[in-house]
Protein backbone atom coordinates (compact mmCIF):
# COMPACT_ATOMS: atom_id res chain seq x y z
CA UNK A 1 0.00 0.00 0.00
CA UNK A 2 1.25 3.61 -0.65
CA UNK A 3 2.19 5.62 2.74
CA UNK A 4 -0.89 8.13 1.44
CA UNK A 5 -3.42 5.49 1.52
CA UNK A 6 -1.73 4.51 5.04
CA UNK A 7 -2.00 7.91 6.78
CA UNK A 8 -5.54 7.96 4.99
CA UNK A 9 -7.24 5.36 6.79
CA UNK A 10 -5.52 5.83 10.26
CA UNK A 11 -6.72 9.35 10.18
CA UNK A 12 -10.30 7.82 9.38
CA UNK A 13 -9.74 5.50 12.11
CA UNK A 14 -8.42 8.20 14.71
CA UNK A 15 -11.64 10.39 13.32
CA UNK A 16 -14.35 7.63 14.53
CA UNK A 17 -12.70 6.92 17.48
CA UNK A 18 -12.87 10.70 18.40
CA UNK A 19 -16.53 10.39 17.73
CA UNK A 20 -17.34 7.69 19.38
CA UNK A 21 -15.74 8.77 22.75
CA UNK A 22 -17.95 12.04 22.55
CA UNK A 23 -20.79 9.71 21.63
CA UNK A 24 -20.54 7.80 24.42
CA UNK A 25 -19.52 10.64 26.93
CA UNK A 26 -23.19 12.70 25.67
CA UNK A 27 -24.75 9.21 26.77
CA UNK A 28 -23.45 9.12 29.96
CA UNK A 29 -24.27 12.70 30.78
CA UNK A 30 -28.12 12.09 29.42
CA UNK A 31 -28.42 9.22 31.38
CA UNK A 32 -27.04 11.29 34.97
CA UNK A 33 -29.72 13.65 33.89
CA UNK A 34 -32.33 11.57 33.20
CA UNK A 35 -32.02 9.86 36.73
CA UNK A 36 -31.95 13.34 38.22
CA UNK A 37 -34.83 14.06 36.65
CA UNK A 38 -37.05 11.37 37.95
CA UNK A 39 -35.57 11.22 41.29
CA UNK A 40 -37.20 14.90 41.56
CA UNK A 41 -40.45 13.46 39.88
CA UNK A 42 -40.47 10.97 42.63
CA UNK A 43 -39.93 13.54 45.73
CA UNK A 44 -42.33 15.78 43.99
CA UNK A 45 -45.22 12.36 43.71
CA UNK A 46 -44.14 11.78 47.33
CA UNK A 47 -44.90 15.36 48.31
CA UNK A 48 -48.47 15.11 46.40
CA UNK A 49 -48.99 12.00 48.43
CA UNK A 50 -48.50 13.30 51.63
CA UNK A 51 -50.85 16.54 51.58
CA UNK A 52 -53.63 14.04 50.44
CA UNK A 53 -52.97 12.19 53.31
CA UNK A 54 -53.11 14.67 55.58
CA UNK A 55 -56.42 15.78 54.05
CA UNK A 56 -57.62 12.42 54.37
CA UNK A 57 -56.69 12.55 58.14
CA UNK A 58 -58.29 15.88 58.20
CA UNK A 59 -61.68 14.16 56.70
CA UNK A 60 -61.79 11.33 59.20
CA UNK A 61 -61.53 13.79 62.22
CA UNK A 62 -64.14 15.62 61.93
CA UNK A 63 -68.11 13.97 63.08
CA UNK A 64 -70.25 12.59 60.40
CA UNK A 65 -73.83 14.39 59.91
CA UNK A 66 -76.37 12.69 61.70
CA UNK A 67 -78.97 10.56 59.51
CA UNK A 68 -82.05 11.26 58.72
CA UNK A 69 -84.90 8.91 60.36
CA UNK A 70 -86.06 6.25 58.33
CA UNK A 71 -89.98 6.27 57.66
CA UNK A 72 -91.72 3.91 58.85
CA UNK A 73 -93.51 1.33 56.36
CA UNK A 74 -96.42 -1.12 57.49
CA UNK A 75 -95.26 -4.61 57.19
CA UNK A 76 -96.63 -6.76 53.94
CA UNK A 77 -99.46 -9.10 54.66
CA UNK A 78 -98.29 -12.37 53.17
CA UNK A 79 -100.13 -13.44 49.70
CA UNK A 80 -101.25 -17.31 51.46
CA UNK A 81 -102.32 -16.12 54.31
CA UNK A 82 -105.43 -17.92 54.11
CA UNK A 83 -108.24 -15.28 53.64
CA UNK A 84 -108.35 -13.53 50.08
CA UNK A 85 -106.70 -10.87 49.47
CA UNK A 86 -108.68 -7.65 48.74
CA UNK A 87 -107.17 -5.72 45.18
CA UNK A 88 -105.24 -3.00 45.54
CA UNK A 89 -106.52 0.38 44.66
CA UNK A 90 -104.43 0.15 41.12
CA UNK A 91 -104.73 -2.74 38.62
CA UNK A 92 -101.59 -4.69 39.12
CA UNK A 93 -99.83 -4.99 35.93
CA UNK A 94 -101.01 -8.07 33.49
CA UNK A 95 -98.24 -10.88 33.30
CA UNK A 96 -95.91 -10.64 30.22
CA UNK A 97 -95.85 -14.21 28.57
CA UNK A 98 -92.55 -14.70 26.16
CA UNK A 99 -92.63 -16.70 23.41
CA UNK A 100 -89.52 -17.55 21.80
CA UNK A 101 -90.31 -18.89 17.60
CA UNK A 102 -86.68 -20.18 16.10
CA UNK A 103 -85.59 -18.37 13.15
CA UNK A 104 -85.94 -20.62 9.79
CA UNK A 105 -82.82 -22.79 8.96
CA UNK A 106 -80.78 -21.13 6.09
CA UNK A 107 -79.71 -23.64 3.85
CA UNK A 108 -76.05 -23.49 2.00
CA UNK A 109 -75.74 -25.49 -1.30
CA UNK A 110 -72.23 -25.88 -2.58
CA UNK A 111 -71.47 -26.78 -5.91
CA UNK A 112 -68.45 -28.64 -6.06
CA UNK A 113 -67.24 -30.41 -9.58
CA UNK A 114 -66.03 -33.74 -8.96
CA UNK A 115 -65.89 -34.97 -12.63
CA UNK A 116 -68.26 -37.17 -12.52
CA UNK A 117 -71.67 -35.00 -13.91
CA UNK A 118 -72.18 -36.98 -16.42
CA UNK A 119 -69.33 -35.69 -19.22
CA UNK A 120 -67.50 -37.53 -21.79
CA UNK A 121 -65.01 -38.41 -19.62
CA UNK A 122 -67.41 -40.02 -16.83
CA UNK A 123 -68.09 -43.04 -19.31
CA UNK A 124 -65.96 -45.46 -17.07
CA UNK A 125 -62.94 -45.35 -19.47
CA UNK A 126 -63.61 -48.67 -21.30
CA UNK A 127 -61.94 -48.96 -24.85
CA UNK A 128 -64.05 -47.60 -27.38
CA UNK A 129 -66.16 -49.10 -30.30
CA UNK A 130 -64.31 -51.25 -32.41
Amino acid sequence: MHRLNVALVAGLLALAAILGTEAAARTVSLGAAQHHASTASVQARAHQLDAFERSLQRALARKMPKLPPVPRVPPAAPANAGAPVAPAAASPTPQVQTVYRRPPPIVVVKHTHHGDDGGPESDGGGGGDD
